[in-house]
């Protein structure tokens, strides 16, 4: 039996779906397109489409990236997720996503694909709140798009990929607040990020900030994982964001 789309529901087909999350506003934001198309048409959805002929997963992600942000992915920090399987996750047939994790700073607007009516940088909070209804099962890969996040951010230096270069290690701090939503003591943060192994590089020079003291400037360091870890339930706690 053919379905409307052409496609046979017996065939299995694969996509790539992108959770793509950048800080705008003092805000964790995530890339939401509003559907053209059917199923779900006028509702919120991750960006993401088909595996092309002769495509690899992440080579799907990258051009779906480029078509829906304008952004070489290759400069950002892209990784699988997972994938998601569930038979009836799509009315249209059988269809296998991959999820990737995309992340970046204070991204640009964003451009809508081929089959979007526009894309927008929507507050995370927005969604998990339910303020927002997704189609498919897109906001259980968000939850879970969120939750490897926030575990990268303990063991790894990628929340250094959230802050334009340079930064003040108070930047760096408010990136770890906003994605994990809690409040970090400033000065057990700075203390355990300048001791880190090859975390932070310093610039040798200083931002000046119109009240209080200058904050020395900081680059991406070399190391790819954070030692010691960060972790959230040993971290200093201020105030609850």
């Amino acid at each position: 039996m053919i379905g409307t789309t052409g496609r046979d529901p017996e065939v299995c087909s694969v996509t790539v779906d992108l959770v793509i999350f950048t800080v705008r506003d003092g805000e964790l934001n995530i890339l939401l397109i509003e559907r053209g198309n059917e199923p779900f048409r006028g509702a919120s959805a991750l960006p993401g489409g088909y595996v092309r002929p002769g495509e690899t997963l992440d080579q799907t992600a990258l051009r779906e990236l480029r078509e829906e942000t304008s952004l070489d992915g290759r400069e950002l920090h892209l990784e699988q997720v997972r994938a998601y399987s569930d038979p009836d996750r799509d009315p249209r047939g059988r269809v296998i996503t991959v999820a990737y994790l995309a992340l970046g700073p204070d991204l640009p607007r964003p451009v809508a694909g081929t089959d979007a009516r526009q894309a927008a940088w929507t507050p995370v909070a927005e969604v998990l709140e339910g303020r927002m209804i997704l189609a498919f099962d897109h906001r259980t890969i968000l939850r879970d798009a969120l939750e490897r996040a926030r575990t990268q951010l303990e063991h790894t230096t990628v929340a250094a990929r959230f802050c334009p270069e340079p930064f003040t290690v108070g930047e760096l701090r408010r990136i770890y607040e906003v994605v994990w939503g809690f409040k970090l003591d400033p000065s057990n943060f700075r203390r355990k990020m300048t001791r880190a192994e090859a975390f932070l590089e310093p610039t040798g020079e200083q931002r000046f900030p119109e009240v209080g003291r200058p904050a020395a400037l900081y680059r991406r360091g070399s190391a790819r994982f954070l030692i010691p870890p960060l972790l959230r339930t040993g971290a200093s706690r201020d105030e609850v964001v």
